[in-house]
């Protein structure tokens, strides 16, 4: 399981005093207003910072760090991810999962591994699971009862049903 969450994609500055616009990659873009600081990834590190003022635009989270206060200190920082420790990360309900969990997870039908999920795409119905299969390239599975059997994150296994029609 993955140690930290992305919640945002810092997308480009925002006037001139070191704000930020992020695109929220969380569920809930109001629980910036609850964050207290948040973890920059860098590539190269994990830089911590704390969050000064939030603000919403559209479908943008305009962020203001404490200590940066100008567009220099933070426009090389166009397109990092900004991360939270798990802890931190959104209670989930019952049959939900963080989608960094899901990412790398392999997926079988019955005993005979189907392929490996590349990525989630989210719908206004429901999630759709990217699988890259080997037999059949790849494979949108939609993530409902009649397809997903089970999911188990601590082994990163899914079990799946093919409905006629998904291959």
């Amino acid at each position: 399981m993955e140690q930290f969450l992305q919640v945002g994609v810092i997308s480009s500055t925002h006037g001139i005093r070191g704000e930020v616009k992020v695109f929220p990659t969380t569920d809930d873009a109001a629980r910036f207003k609850k964050l207290k600081k948040v973890l920059l990834d860098t590539d190269r590190e994990q830089v911590e910072l704390e969050i000064q003022s939030v603000k919403f635009f559209k479908q943008f989270v305009i962020l203001k760090f404490k200590g940066i206060d100008n567009i220099n200190d933070i426009e090389k920082y166009k397109g990092k991810s900004l991360l939270v420790p798990r802890e931190d990360g959104v209670p989930l309900g019952r049959d939900e999962y963080y989608i960094a969990d899901m990412i790398g997870m392999e997926v079988f039908v019955g005993d005979e591994r189907f392929g490996v999920i590349k990525d989630v795409m989210e719908t206004g119905a429901n999630e759709v699971y990217i699988i890259d299969s080997d037999m059949h390239g790849e494979v949108l599975i939609p993530a409902i009862r009649q397809c997903v059997i089970d999911v188990d994150v601590e082994d990163k296994k899914m079990q799946i049903r093919l409905m006629d029609g998904l291959i």
